[in-house]
């Protein structure tokens, strides 16, 4: 039997039923709206509450974007929900969190971000080990004209699916 693996179950830690990885939020728009040219696996330095909003699913990535700030990596903008149990412990929703990245890793997405039209875009928020893990997409803006044929790929992409099954729209 693989190592990590218990009854035969694949993708779940050994110590405890829970999986590997776990998503709890994920962006969208941020596919629509970006070219992805790479991704980054960060984690985040939280508050004693935060991790809670996080664990229930009560955040919101839509308009986060992170930017290197005095050669910190920070994630601006990201919404973690107030922990209804924490009083006046509670966190600010919308403050600035840092990211725990490599410092290679902070250069090399510094000298990305300071290029014209690139941006730093998270594209999903997940919990690996226990620990919350965001994924930061270095992305290229598109423009209209790309996502008009984006949607109108994807559409022929599902045309063409509909056609071989026999469950076409007549």
């Amino acid at each position: 039997m693989p190592s990590g693996a218990r009854n035969g179950v694949r993708g779940v830690n050994a110590r405890s039923e829970r999986p590997a990885e776990e998503s709890v939020a994920v962006n969208r728009r941020a596919r629509y709206d970006y070219f992805i040219d790479r991704s980054v696996e960060a984690g985040i330095a939280l508050q004693g509450t935060e991790i809670r909003s996080i664990r229930a699913g009560r955040i919101d990535l839509r308009e986060a974007y992170a930017r290197v700030d005095h050669g910190e990596l920070f994630l601006f903008n990201m919404h973690v929900a107030l922990f209804e149990g924490g009083n006046r412990w509670n966190h600010d929703p919308i403050r600035a969190r840092k990211l725990l990245v490599h410092r290679e890793e902070i250069d090399e997405m510094w000298r990305w971000a300071h290029q014209a039209g690139r941006t730093l875009v998270p594209l999903r928020l997940y919990l690996k080990g226990g620990r919350a893990k965001v994924e930061i997409g270095l992305g290229r803006g598109k423009h209209e004209y790309d996502k008009r044929e984006a949607i109108a790929a994807r559409d022929q992409a599902r045309d063409a699916d509909r056609s071989r099954s026999g469950r076409g729209k007549w």
